[in-house]
């Protein structure tokens, strides 16, 4: 057995245990369902969701799915939470609104995209290896888990407040991240389909402001669901709060920003209008 495939082995059960003690965390003072709290089966059902697409993505070897299970991850997860919790109110159905109006609009994106490349090279050595597909699926189940924290958490929760200031901010947050995000993502697509900008790199529109305004309307967005939900957290239920943190540091230190960066340096690096751009141009947050 490989050093890589043992290591795995051992990461797993890791990933597992920090999505129970999310779960378990969140589900204080939470509906229930069965006698089971509704978090915590929102929680196991992200995971359940992951481990099933991983047994036909492993047998066809085959990443093309994987974003599309993630954003379907989101959405049936939200519904499950909303629909399984006591008495709904204005909060739980606009952050429900809010979570699936983001995750279609982005699985449909990604899903375009990988389907026009063919593929996600990300994923070329981990495919053949059991454990490390397996746990790039588990990881997707914690994803979801983190990044949807606070809205499960108010979704569920018995606790149940008027509308307030907090939540017109967080809306007016999130509103202001989706538009960026979804207005870099279509500028980045645009110059990326004209074959004249071929080899090239874009360094227009928002992405004159921020070498990466897609990941940071990203976060500004789930910094906006944070908010709406910050009225109705109570005890260990502020470890919701994760939430925008966990996407920030994903975005900022793992899978974002540093696997593009380096694979633009590997490029373009050494170019002079793209080190003057890296100079001029803030990594995360635009430029005013």
């Amino acid at each position: 057995m490989k050093k890589s495939d043992r290591n795995s082995w051992l990461v797993f059960p890791v990933l597992v245990i920090i999505g129970l003690l999310v779960a378990a965390a969140g589900s204080q003072g939470g509906s229930t369902l069965g006698g089971i709290p509704v978090f915590a089966l929102s929680v196991g059902l992200a995971y359940l969701i992951q481990w099933l697409a991983f047994i036909p993505a492993y047998l066809l070897q085959t990443e093309k799915f994987f974003d599309l299970t993630g954003s379907l991850t989101y959405i049936t997860v939200i519904t499950f939470a909303l629909l399984s919790s006591t008495a709904p109110d204005a909060r739980s159905l606009l952050l429900w609104a809010l979570v699936v109006v983001w995750a279609i609009r982005l699985g449909t994106f990604l899903f375009r995209r990988i389907h026009k490349a063919g593929k996600d090279d990300r994923f070329d050595e981990l495919k053949p290896s059991f454990i490390r597909f397996l746990n790039v699926w588990t990881i997707q189940g914690l994803w979801v888990t983190f990044t949807i924290a606070a809205a499960l958490v108010a979704i569920t929760t018995t606790i149940r407040k008027e509308l307030d200031i907090l939540m017109v901010v967080g809306f007016l947050v999130w509103i202001l991240g989706f538009s960026i995000e979804v207005i870099a993502d279509s500028q980045k697509s645009r110059f990326s389909a004209n074959p004249e900008n071929k080899g090239k790199f874009i360094q227009t529109g928002l992405w004159s402001r921020s070498r990466h305004p897609n990941y940071f309307g990203e976060i500004v967005l789930w910094v906006g669901v944070a908010i709406i939900a910050i009225p109705v957290l109570q005890g260990w239920q502020w470890i919701a709060l994760i939430s925008p943190v966990f996407v920030t540091l994903l975005l900022t230190r793992v899978s974002g920003v540093p696997l593009l960066e380096k694979k633009a340096d590997q490029k373009w690096g050494g170019q002079a209008d793209y080190e003057a751009y890296k100079q001029k141009t803030p990594v995360l947050i635009p430029r005013l």
